[in-house]
């Protein structure tokens, strides 16, 4: 038999802090990036602040389905397979001479992308509202 769950609006704040914590994770990935050796996409996808955020997305999305909290953890694990997506289109292209500028703009573009995802939701946290 299957168990019915009702919904419930308002997370439990350990939840909240949680959704805070995988955010700062991101963010520091992205920050390591801007400061380090690495890009910025490539440290938001390989590094290992934001593949343990992913995790976490994952872990514990089932405990925020039915509150506001559920659009922000699908946010999140959407903004990390996209960069990832596009990351691999613009390898791809990058294999051929003609694509290496259509590379160069898709990894700029996702850069600024990666940067406004991760801002936009923490923000929308901020403001316990949901991101879309």
């Amino acid at each position: 038999m299957q168990e019915i769950q009702i919904p419930n609006s308002t997370p439990a704040s350990g939840l909240i802090n949680l959704t805070h914590i995988i955010y700062g994770l991101h963010a520091f990935a992205i920050i390591t990036g801007i400061i380090g050796s690495a890009t910025i996409v490539g440290s938001f996808l390989g590094s290992l602040p934001s593949i343990l955020a992913v995790i976490l997305n994952y872990a514990k999305q089932r405990d925020t389905r039915g509150t506001w909290l559920e659009s922000h953890f699908s946010w999140q694990i959407r903004t990390f397979w996209f960069a990832l997506l596009w990351v691999l289109i613009a390898v791809a292209l990058a294999l051929t001479i003609i694509g290496l500028p259509l590379t160069i703009c898709i990894l700029v573009g996702l850069t600024l992308w990666v940067i406004y995802r991760i801002g936009r939701g923490w923000l929308a946290l901020n403001d316990q509202r949901t991101v879309p």
